[in-house]
């Protein structure tokens, strides 16, 4: 009901949006708004709606606190998909009314940047004392998401070759998190489902009966990290070359606390999944393919 309610807001704004576009200048094809638009109160109000809304949808910084408990209650296959698909659309099509309707709005795209920063520590935190899995994962989409929003100011007002560099990033870091979200959502529900237990804490004994799920949600923890080899290593490590070049040298710090926040929200599960001098009740495994699917 709350995700449902909140998906209402962010489509009304957004077709607020949509309409004063089309009141003021007669036209919604993209192609056509980016010849005619010109920077006016009529196309930031418009352009604030249409983020607002899209942003709402995509969980962003400081519209995320929907997000932990829609997840909670979700089914695992529609938390999976939600997290990699869903909230990368909405913030596909933002960025790109923001390529076309506004390309050199170099301070409003510093102001995104700000959020995401903000979404990088914040849902770090988050999801470093996050008490039940599922939280976990669900807070982690906010600061991983914080990494794509931090693409606004380096795509947007700067020179061509640091554009490119941050749109090969901002591509990378979407595609590697849907996929590792993808994996570790799987894998989190196939350990509440085999423990029975929802929280972190509940986790002893999880390394040595349920291996296929650890080594699936380690896999997927390594791209969310950005430790090399992994995908989500060459997305940041390019949207960092990106910081470089503009001289944007504030990103630089937010990635570093970025990577040391996801590494202690992640060996935090793993610090109880190994944990063995406790008694362990009887569990029953998922069956093989749930764990191989994930």
């Amino acid at each position: 009901m709350r995700y449902l309610l909140l998906a209402l807001i962010g489509s009304l704004a957004f077709l607020l949006g949509v309409a004063l576009l089309l009141g003021t200048w007669g036209r919604l094809d993209l192609a056509g708004l980016a010849a005619v638009a010109e920077p006016s109160p009529e196309l930031w109000v418009a352009m604030a709606l249409l983020s607002a809304g899209l942003l709402l949808k995509a969980a962003a910084f400081p519209l995320h606190a929907w997000l932990a408990p829609v997840h909670g209650s979700a089914w695992t296959p529609v938390s999976t998909l939600h997290a990699a698909l869903v909230i990368k659309a909405s913030f596909f099509i933002a960025l790109q009314l923001w390529l076309v309707l506004t390309p050199e709005a170099a301070a409003a795209a510093w102001l995104v940047g700000v959020m995401g920063a903000a979404a990088v520590v914040w849902g770090g935190l988050l999801a470093w004392r996050a008490d039940k899995l599922k939280d976990v994962v669900a807070w982690s989409t906010v600061s991983q998401l914080g990494y794509l929003l931090i693409g606004f100011p380096l795509l947007i007002g700067t020179a061509p070759a640091v554009a490119s560099i941050a749109w090969n990033g901002v591509w990378l870091q979407l595609l590697a998190h849907s996929l590792a979200k993808a994996a570790m959502f799987l894998a989190v529900g196939n350990l509440m489902l085999a423990t029975g237990e929802l929280r972190v804490s509940g986790l002893a004994g999880a390394s040595r009966r349920f291996p296929l799920a650890l080594l699936s949600f380690g896999i997927a923890a390594i791209s969310l990290v950005g430790l090399p080899p992994s995908a989500g290593f060459t997305a940041k490590w390019l949207l960092l070359h990106a910081a470089l070049a503009a001289g944007q040298w504030p990103w630089l710090v937010v990635l570093a606390a970025g990577t040391l926040l996801s590494a202690a929200y992640v060996f935090r599960v793993f610090r109880y999944s190994f944990v063995e001098d406790v008694e362990l009740a009887e569990y029953e495994p998922v069956p093989l393919k749930m764990d191989l699917i994930a």
